[in-house]
């Protein structure tokens, strides 16, 4: 037996054809994640309704807005955090008090659709990109550009975007 081999149960085999597919595994794990089914766009255990007031600034997940849909209410958006709203493909933060921004949901990565909301950041959990809630530029990277911003209107206490 030379030295690039290996014994196994079934005889030699070469340290290229362990590489070739150690090499496959890898590349089907990375296409993995980056998935686009629903449970990326809304995370593990969100749902597709609107959420309560979460102080934290936490993840929360709401419904349709604008014409149409039942609307999201400005007490629903955490000061310092946001809503994912998968539906609409937007993400609609308070940054400060009274003041409503929303972006779109998709990373400007790889077009995956962001998960979360923590710390005053839109994350995106495939590969780590965090944008800012007050105009959704990059904080953290592979992100190339910010997230595309999208028109918030706020009457009364219903909010819509387009």
């Amino acid at each position: 037996m030379t030295e690039h081999q290996t014994t196994t149960d079934t005889g030699p085999t070469s340290r290229r054809a362990l590489l070739i597919g150690a090499s496959g595994v890898g590349a089907t794990v990375a296409l993995a994640s980056c998935g686009t089914g629903d449970d990326d766009i809304l995370g593990a255990g969100a749902t597709d309704t609107p959420a309560g007031n979460d102080p934290t600034g936490g993840t929360e997940t709401g419904g349709d807005t604008g014409s149409g849909g039942d609307g999201l209410t400005t007490s629903q958006v955490p000061v310092g955090g946001g809503v994912i709203l998968a539906a609409q493909g937007a993400v609609v933060t308070q940054p400060v008090e009274g003041e409503f921004k929303a972006f779109s949901n998709i990373c400007t990565h790889r077009g995956c659709p962001v998960a979360n909301l923590d710390d005053g950041t839109i994350n995106c959990t495939c590969h780590f990109s965090s944008f800012s809630i007050s105009d959704g530029s990059v904080l953290s990277g592979p992100a190339p550009s910010p997230l595309e911003e999208k028109t918030v209107t706020v009457d009364g206490e219903t909010i819509s975007v387009a």
